[in-house]
């Protein structure tokens, strides 16, 4: 008899960012639950949907994940470490909202209070910024090597930019790989934080 014909509850793997996976074969038990699906991440916090051939849904929300990896035959394998949520309780996790968000300072703030402040630079100002930096170094009088060197860095940070999701380390690393110019020093970290 092998492993996976001992798993005969179907499952829905329910993520904290509200993504749904279901079809998953495992088996349920007592504080545990066990499934042969490796290719899975299942995390702490996450639920776990019984389906029963009977209708009935059952909720458990995963304490410790206990992934093994396969050993001597054993395929890789979840042993979970599970909590069972009652029925008011499961439908207060399984609630799912969609929250669609855009727009220049665009937030959402879900049964708290918002005491931030926001900086927004949008992308016209990000390269006034850029082209400050390039101005600032022009200025500087590098040596011919620094100021190519510069401008490559500067090419690979607008892409970055203009490439719709720029990547906040990318940018860093290459903002910081610029010559030290003092002037150029809030110019740098305005686009590092409108990023």
């Amino acid at each position: 008899m092998s492993f996976q014909s001992m798993m005969t509850d179907t499952l829905e793997l329910l993520k904290q960012d509200g993504t749904r996976m279901p079809g998953i074969k495992g088996s349920v038990q007592k504080g545990k639950i066990v499934t042969f699906d490796s290719s899975i991440l299942i995390e702490p916090r996450d639920l776990l949907i019984r389906k029963a051939s009977n209708g009935a849904e059952e909720t458990y929300e995963v304490i410790d994940p206990g992934f093994h990896e396969a050993f001597h035959g054993i395929p890789a394998s979840y042993q979970i470490e599970v909590r069972k949520l009652g029925i008011p309780e499961a439908k207060q996790h399984v609630q799912s909202i969609t929250f669609n968000v855009t727009g220049a300072g665009a937030r959402i703030n879900s049964y708290s209070t918002d005491n931030s402040t926001n900086t927004i630079n949008t992308g016209s100002q990000v390269m006034d910024h850029l082209d400050a930096i390039r101005r600032e170094l022009a200025a500087a009088n590098l040596p011919e090597r620094q100021a190519a060197e510069a401008a490559d860095v500067l090419e690979a940070v607008e892409a970055q930019l203009t490439s719709g999701k720029p990547k906040k380390s990318i940018v860093k690393a290459l903002l910081d790989a610029l010559p030290s110019v003092a002037s150029i020093g809030t110019s740098i970290a305005s686009i590092v934080a409108s990023i």
